[in-house]
């Protein structure tokens, strides 16, 4: 299924980019604030990284669309209460979750300043032996899917961006451990390379 969803993907950057106004190509780099939402872990963000390449594909002055391709880590810290005890949970341990991250995002350009972006991001956990409980097994889902929602400033070259991803699956691959969702604010910079 993740083979499909990434091929699917692909098929749709390559289809818009054949219509594109114009294509800009490059690489970004910044913080990750990320949380895991679940009774398991500690509130709070903890600071990740990310980084990785992005398309911008416009069809006109005010519309278009960026994939990227992202190398994101999520730290975090497991909680301690009764039931993670029962549960056989290894408590206040930290944990990086390292994501393959594809965002396919609608660039809406306010000017030649300001972009806002908004759209899905489907990620693969390449770390997925990760585990919380005692017994070894495994904790996470192979895969997360997400909704962003950012803002980026275009200076020449340079690109200056803030979003918010919340998670909307449930990443947890225990029974009866209730849902765990990722929550991450990325700030970071990028640089148009074409």
């Amino acid at each position: 299924m993740k083979k499909l969803v990434l091929l699917f993907i692909g098929m749709a950057a390559f289809a818009f980019a054949s219509h594109a106004q114009s294509l800009h190509i490059g690489v970004k780099g910044g913080a990750n604030l990320g949380k895991i939402d679940g009774q398991s872990f500690n509130d709070g963000f903890k600071l990740g990284y990310q980084l990785g390449g992005f398309a911008e594909i416009d069809f006109s002055k005010s519309l278009g669309i960026q994939p990227e391709v992202l190398f994101s880590q999520t730290n975090t810290k497991t909680a301690s209460t009764a039931s993670d005890v029962t549960n056989g949970i290894i408590t206040n341990d930290n944990k990086s979750l390292n994501y393959l991250s594809i965002p396919v995002l609608l660039r809406i350009n306010a000017g030649n300043l300001l972009t806002f972006h908004v759209g899905p991001q489907f990620s693969v956990l390449l770390n997925n032996h990760e585990t919380v409980l005692e017994n070894g097994k495994d904790a996470f889902k192979s895969g997360d899917f997400a909704a962003v929602l950012g803002a980026q400033v275009n200076l020449g070259t340079f690109r200056v961006y803030g979003r918010y991803n919340i998670g909307l699956s449930n990443i947890s691959d225990i029974d009866n451990s209730g849902k765990w969702k990722n929550q991450q604010i990325q700030l970071g910079v990028g640089i148009k390379l074409l």
